[in-house]
């Protein structure tokens, strides 16, 4: 697709291209439509894509002076499709993508159904009020067949992205304003069901703009997918429990929650009981070594020194009394010293998730350091592993957003997130004023 910026002349200001297209507008709206001359001079001045899409709201008898002043939609009809329409599923991808950043940047983000009708539209609030007094709000028609040419109506009509600036729109209305859309798709059938626009002044139809609303769109309709694996998958679950309903559920094995805790919780069933520091100590290397500890092994990454064994030797039977008294079914074998059962660990889990690329699940599993008071060997080499794998996997793979939420909650100090912040987030984003200050505190 050819944009707006690139079919400027040699030497052509945007100024100048908007006054040409006025002039071609007037002549285009006032004289006759027949004349091949005529036409062949639009067709000369105009690129094709609108030049086609004025011929088109022209033959659709649209009235180039009429404001779009008649809802298309009522308010009960607006708040029923708001709410059943599928992209109302994943609207907060548009709100993280392109709504915080349109009111930052004096731009408008408008999303709309398959006909052409917004269901929604955030932004600038200055801007909003001016735009609502050309009927660009919620629950309007903005199809091609409403109001002609127009970045949302149009990109429907053509089913691809597009970019309109000032009198590219058929609208007179609308002359002062410039605009971006792309039709949004249904990933299993293709068809469209949306669109989604950014609109504003000429920043609205410049070049960063397109490639921003494109990948807005690649990760709508990524969402879209994954909430139809979703449901294919909550589908099928019924199935598999009428299945397994002679079959007794496996109990799940207990869980030791050591991020970010002090003290540690023990998690059995739907109870989760407090843990002392020593007694977690314990559990978190006995869990982490399912073939057992000797007496001398386990001293040492309890309590650092392989010579403490009875002291260790006492801990053991208050915690052996304490797991029966509490009914946890964990049990403690010794010679080596060993759990009778798998106990899971969170801190683990979540390595897990790095491992397999979840880094969303990991990070908001993340609570803090493991056991952040203990100055056990076995907890310091976990935390370690965990705190350095998950920056690591923060720095080299995750999206910017996620790599904003961890360096706000848990790198603060750290300038390798900042200065790597910096170098991802788009030039508009709202978030680089705060990555910027960060980087100056820290120098």
């Amino acid at each position: 697709m050819v944009s707006t910026w690139q079919a400027l002349r040699r030497g052509e200001s945007v100024r100048e291209r908007r006054l040409l297209l006025a002039r071609a507008h007037e002549r285009f709206t006032t004289e006759p439509g027949d004349d091949p001359e005529l036409l062949g001079r639009f067709a000369a001045e105009l690129r094709p894509v609108v030049f086609e899409s004025w011929l088109r709201s022209r033959r659709s008898t649209i009235d180039p002076d009429r404001v779009p002043d008649r809802p298309a939609l009522g308010d009960d009809e607006l708040q029923e499709l708001r709410r059943t329409h599928p992209i109302a599923r994943v609207l907060p991808v548009v709100q993280r993508l392109l709504f915080e950043e349109a009111s930052e940047s004096g731009l408008i983000i408008a999303v709309g159904d398959a006909a052409g009708r917004l269901l929604w539209v955030d932004g600038d609030h200055a801007l909003r009020a001016k735009a609502e007094d050309m009927g660009f709000r919620a629950g309007m028609d903005w199809s091609e067949a409403a109001v002609g040419t127009s970045a949302p109506g149009s990109a429907l009509a053509l089913d691809h992205a597009i970019q309109v600036l000032g009198a590219e729109h058929y609208n007179r209305f609308v002359h002062q304003w410039s605009c971006t859309a792309a039709p949004v798709h249904d990933p299993a059938t293709g068809s469209i069901i949306g669109v989604i626009d950014v609109t504003g002044g000429d920043s609205a139809a410049s070049p960063h703009i397109l490639p921003l609303v494109e990948a807005t769109l690649a990760a709508v309709e990524a969402e879209l997918k994954l909430e139809s694996l979703r449901k294919l998958i909550d589908e099928a679950r019924p199935k598999r429990r009428s299945e397994g309903a002679q079959r007794p559920a496996p109990a799940a094995s207990p869980r030791l929650v050591v991020l970010g805790r002090d003290p540690a919780l023990l998690e059995c069933g739907a109870r989760s009981l407090p843990l002392s520091g020593r007694h977690a100590e314990i559990l978190l290397a006995l869990a982490a070594a399912p073939h057992g500890l000797t007496a001398a092994v386990l001293a040492e990454q309890v309590y650092g020194d392989p010579e403490s064994e009875q002291t260790l030797r006492a801990e053991m039977v208050r915690l052996r009394k304490w797991l029966e008294q509490q009914g946890t079914g964990v049990e403690l074998a010794s010679r080596p010293y060993r759990l009778g059962a798998r106990i899971r660990i969170d801190a683990e889990e979540m390595l897990g998730a790095l491992g397999r690329g979840a880094h969303r699940l990991a990070l908001a599993s993340y609570e803090g350091p493991v056991l952040p008071a203990s100055e056990a060997p076995v907890a310091l080499s976990l935390r370690a592993d965990a705190d350095a794998t998950l920056r690591e996997a923060m720095l080299q793979s995750a999206a910017p957003d996620l790599l904003y939420d961890y360096a706000q909650n848990w790198a603060a100090e750290d300038r390798g997130p900042w200065e790597t912040l910096l170098r991802l987030l788009p030039p508009l984003s709202p978030k680089r004023a705060r990555v910027v200050a960060r980087l100056e505190a820290l120098a």
